[in-house]
């Protein structure tokens, strides 16, 4: 016999726009992250007068990281 599962409720309106929220402010929170990361690194590389922006490509890679690891975390812990 098959298990008989729970019917899902519908989702309303409400519920989508709440997702969509969610999603869009993690997008902006990514997009600051590496904004913020890309920022130091080229304030680092005009500080320390580098001839080539390896600063801010550390400081982006670094931040695109950060901003991976943020998101993927409050993906995972919200699904459960």
């Amino acid at each position: 016999m098959p298990d008989k599962q729970p019917p899902q409720k519908k989702k309303t309106p409400k519920d989508k726009a709440h997702a969509y929220m969610k999603y869009s402010g993690m997008a902006i929170q990514m997009g600051v992250i590496i904004l913020i990361g890309a920022f130091i690194g080229k304030k680092l590389d005009a500080y320390f007068q580098t001839e080539r922006p390896y600063l801010t490509s550390l400081f982006a890679l670094i931040a695109i990281f950060a901003a991976l690891y943020l998101s993927l975390k409050d993906l995972f812990a919200n699904n459960k």
